[in-house]
């Protein structure tokens, strides 16, 4: 009997309402029921899990020979190096891959072939569509108080310019509080943001918004410092954000030299006259994939930890940083689990992620296609803040999940790497982190299941943690080249990356959900 039956039923309304209670309490009963099922051994009741702690931990620690067969092999022995050698060699011959661009296709085709060549199974590409933006010609010219030529990086998704450009006088501000105090002088100005460097996920907010605040108060465009702790007059790109009902203004970054430079002629009265010329454009979304391998799970091959990195880079440098660094170490730890003829209970795929700088939109598509089955991933894990030597792992998720991720983390003793921290988060995986579960099915069933996938089908990433100074002075910049990159670094994060995965993977039970 469906529901509506029931809600239309001729019967009294005290029988109906029995009769429905009925029936909701019984469908409650077979979805917990269903779902323990479907999910295996990752459901964990109130406080006891399956297992025993000290069975857990007892379990991790005999992968010891394992962790330390797969260190030196990465870190000392044939496989040394191969990491980074193989990033050479893509970075060489491709450059730079922009959403949209036939560089980035280029990219996608060669490692499709790589990984087939590495005798990976199940590589196949997955169709998605993404942004395709191009700089174009760009300038910045300052007329007033005297004339100098600026570097200058057109921020992703800027609108261009007129092409003889946009002549205006300068408003420099150091804040959006300023900004907001000083209102009635931004109208017609170009305006110059000076905000201090205070920490990245702050900061960056000015790159992001810029546009959209300065354009709410009338500017004509708006030029932000570089987000970056250090410079040597490099200025460094990124995306940008309009809001609908807001003009649209042109907006790009400059260096941090010339941004303080004309905070200082302000502060002295100084009329401050630019020249800015660009010739950005945005173009319809265009087709590219997805890349896809996997060493398939011995025992549980349904169920998934994932590793990542995304392909795709800004137009400036060569992208070997951010993110080829996270993407080449994620193929090496298939490699290393492969090489060592290891294979874990669980599948271990690798996704080499698309359009990340455009907001992280080929992985959304990717997770709209494979959430209906997120009750089967124990991990995803992303490698997007650069391949320099680890402080240890970041990671999200329930406390005893946290716990057994120590115990996963203490066979990295012999690099002495083990320390754990919190926001193992990023912008591929976040949408498995936040949302976590699967679209609710409609009405009463759906709000059961809604409950029961929050309550239980919280999700847990990781992702590397370095030298993040390091990596914010190259971000998005000219200077994200080979010449950052060490080979000796990218061994150890890749050791790192391969112990972490293949334990999560070959362990008899899934990462616990809060």
């Amino acid at each position: 009997m469906c529901l509506e039956q029931l809600e239309c039923s001729e019967e009294p309304t005290g029988k109906k309402r029995k009769k429905k209670m009925k029936f909701l309490f019984f469908t409650f009963v077979v979805v917990v029921h269903l779902f323990c099922l479907s999910s295996g051994k990752a459901i964990y009741r109130n406080d006891v899990s399956q297992s025993a702690f000290q069975e857990i931990k007892e379990e991790i620690a005999s992968y010891g020979d394992v962790a330390k067969a797969i260190i030196n092999h990465a870190v000392y022995g044939k496989a040394q190096n191969r990491s980074y050698e193989r990033l050479a060699l893509l970075v060489y011959a491709v450059g730079p891959r922009l959403s949209g661009s036939k560089n980035l296709e280029k990219a996608i085709q060669i490692m499709y072939q790589n990984l087939r060549e590495d005798g990976l199974e199940n590589v196949h590409l997955e169709p998605v569509k993404i942004p395709h933006w191009e700089r174009g010609e760009e300038s910045a010219v300052m007329l007033e108080p005297r004339i100098q030529k600026m570097a200058i990086l057109g921020l992703g998704s800027s609108i261009g310019t007129p092409p003889e450009g946009i002549t205006a006088e300068v408003l420099v501000v150091t804040s959006f509080d300023e900004l907001q105090r000083r209102a009635p002088e931004a109208r017609g100005k170009i305006v110059v943001y000076n905000q201090p460097y205070v920490n990245y996920s702050s900061t960056v907010l000015y790159r992001v918004r810029g546009a959209v605040e300065a354009a709410r108060l009338g500017a004509v465009a708006s030029l932000i410092r570089s987000v970056t702790p250090f410079s040597i007059y490099s200025p460094h790109t990124g995306i940008q954000e309009y809001q609908d009902g807001v003009p649209k203004i042109p907006t790009a970054c400059i260096t941090v030299e010339d941004a303080e430079m004309m905070s200082g002629m302000a502060s002295y009265g100084a009329r401050i006259i630019i020249q800015l010329k660009m010739g950005a454009k945005s173009y319809p979304d265009a087709d590219s994939f997805n890349t896809v391998a996997e060493i398939i799970g011995s025992k549980y091959p349904e169920q998934v930890v994932l590793v990542s990195g995304h392909l795709d880079s800004w137009d400036v440098g060569q992208g070997a940083m951010d993110d080829g660094g996270g993407a080449f170490i994620s193929w090496e730890a298939l490699s290393l689990i492969k090489d060592l003829g290891l294979r874990p209970k669980r599948t271990l795929r690798l996704v080499l992620w698309t359009g990340e700088e455009q907001g992280g939109v080929g992985a959304f598509q990717y997770y709209q296609l494979h959430k209906a089955n997120i009750s089967n991933y124990s991990l995803v894990m992303e490698s997007d803040s650069g391949t320099f030597l680890p402080s240890g792992l970041q990671f999200t998720g329930s406390d005893k999940a946290r716990a057994i991720m120590e115990e996963v983390m203490r066979l990295l003793q012999p690099i002495n790497i083990t320390q754990v921290f919190r926001n193992g988060e990023g912008t591929d995986i976040n949408y498995w982190i936040q949302d976590g579960v699967p679209d609710p099915v409609e009405r009463i069933i759906g709000r059961i299941l809604e409950y029961l996938k929050k309550r239980w089908r919280r999700f847990t990433g990781a992702s590397l943690l370095d030298d993040l100074y390091k990596y914010f002075s190259f971000h998005h910049s000219h200077g994200d080249t080979m010449t950052v990159m060490d080979p000796k670094e990218m061994n150890v994060a890749a050791a790192l990356w391969a112990v972490v995965s293949y334990v999560v993977a070959d362990m008899e039970e899934m990462l616990p959900r809060s």
